[in-house]
């Protein structure tokens, strides 16, 4: 159905090498989340993979067939863009039929079809409107119904929830997950939001300069991360790295650790310092702790802890919980 493989995957545009090479192996029905910064080739390999880009060097295979040379539309994949590319004079029935009715389907076909994604997509209701009578999210989702409907072998998404607001985004990534549970059809998503690729993936791609630092499962990445970008990356608040004797005594070049992975006090700890920034959050408490020789450090607490800017308090790490990386910063 969407088994998808790559071999040696490589691109350059001109003297630059954007993906050095890449070899990955995404099982049928697999939701895959590509997830780096910003320049990383996330997006450059999705349009590998969808034919959006022309491989330099290597091989793209779909259910065992070679693809590497095939146009997009041979390719049997659907692509859900950022911008959702609807058309605005056409109704949400007309814009979720257009590649149906471009394929030169039956409109008894179309009409079943279209009626199933919008059920599937809560559209019904919505089916007559045009996308300027939608929120954003509603739009979104013509675009994943305009998917939907030609079945491909996968689903392959670029970051379709970067325009929309907060509340939003957690819906729709609540709802595309959803979906992927009753399609059973392969998904790849790329996004630069470490949280939501936490929350929708089976396994993670991690990507640095065209490099797959690592791919796992989520909690995998999170609790045996492969080097301190990937440590780093991965995880909010992000990692502390303290590189001073502290990290010499723990038998490591440096060490990380978590910020819910530290006891405060405001009597004793290992390390002393003061609070310059006390996030409140309801459910947790973020202090920034500027400490004694180690420099400002964060720290997850209680959402009732009473520390706040300026409080002097104390830090004492988990010594079962910390991170070591070596000279070059890898994991050990």
């Amino acid at each position: 159905m969407g088994k998808i493989h790559l071999e040696k995957v490589n691109k350059c545009f001109g003297d630059i090498e954007v993906i050095p090479s890449i070899d990955l192996e995404i099982e049928d029905g697999e939701f895959v989340v590509f997830v780096g910064p910003s320049g990383c080739g996330k997006s450059t390999l999705l349009r590998l993979i969808a034919g959006l880009e022309d491989l330099t060097s290597g091989k793209i295979f779909i259910n065992g067939q070679d693809v590497s040379n095939s146009a997009p539309a041979k390719r049997q994949l659907a692509m859900v863009f950022q911008s959702y590319a609807l058309y605005p004079h056409m109704t949400v029935y007309k814009n979720i039929a257009f590649p149906l009715k471009m394929a030169g389907i039956d409109k008894s076909e179309i009409d079943k079809k279209v009626k199933a994604a919008a059920k599937v997509l809560n559209l019904t209701d919505y089916l007559e409107r045009t996308p300027g009578q939608l929120s954003g999210g509603q739009r979104q989702r013509v675009a994943i119904g305009r998917a939907i409907v030609r079945q491909p072998s996968a689903f392959l998404f670029d970051e379709p929830l970067s325009n929309l607001d907060a509340a939003l985004r957690v819906n729709m990534r609540v709802e595309i997950t959803d979906l992927h549970k009753q399609l059973k059809r392969t998904m790849i998503y790329v996004t630069h939001d470490q949280v939501e690729a936490m929350t929708m993936a089976d396994r993670i791609v991690v990507l640095q300069a065209g490099n797959v630092e690592q791919f796992g499962t989520p909690l995998d990445i999170y609790n045996n991360p492969i080097n301190k970008f990937v440590a780093g990356f991965i995880g909010s608040p992000k990692m502390n790295f303290i590189s001073v004797h502290d990290a010499k005594q723990l038998g490591a070049f440096e060490i990380g650790i978590r910020p819910e992975h530290m006891n405060i006090s405001k009597t004793e700890g290992r390390w002393r310092g003061v609070v310059t920034v006390a996030e409140h959050l309801g459910s947790d408490t973020f202090l920034h702790v500027k400490t004694e020789g180690i420099g400002t450090i964060v720290t997850r607490g209680d959402g009732e802890l009473n520390i706040n800017y300026g409080d002097i308090v104390y830090v004492t790490p988990n010594l079962n919980k910390i991170y070591r990386f070596n000279e070059k910063g890898l994991s050990f």
